[in-house]
């Protein structure tokens, strides 16, 4: 399975995952010029940013994959998408990671609420 069918795979089944939990989705796989954001829902008031990463179970942790750049990287998408549907700043919104690590039949899901700050340039 290649890379872009895996990274489906896995952002589908913390889909799921987030709207047992109460998340209703937005859109899935914002694209823009600035980047793209994997998941975006509303959760207890908050407009969400989900980035989602997987990793086999001896290949690091996942989370530590949501580096300080590509924080900057889904900001900047946050923004655009934010100026694209006219949301202003007044909206509260946080950015969430869903860390995924193991395999199918063991596969550990960590929810990561406002899990970094909005980061501009």
């Amino acid at each position: 399975m290649n890379k872009r069918a895996l990274g489906k795979r896995y952002e589908e089944k913390a889909c799921q995952y987030l709207e047992s939990k109460g998340m209703k989705m937005v859109e899935k796989n914002f694209r823009c010029r600035q980047g793209e954001i994997d998941l975006i829902g509303l959760h207890e008031g908050y407009l969400v940013f989900v980035e989602v990463k997987y990793r086999a179970e001896n290949a690091g942790h996942a989370a530590e994959a949501v580096t300080e750049a590509k924080q900057r990287k889904i900001c900047r998408t946050a923004d655009y998408y934010r100026y694209r549907h006219r949301i202003g700043e007044d909206r509260a919104m946080r950015y969430d990671v869903v860390a995924m690590q193991g395999t199918d039949n063991n596969l550990r899901i960590v929810w990561y609420k406002n899990a970094f700050f909005h980061r501009s340039r």
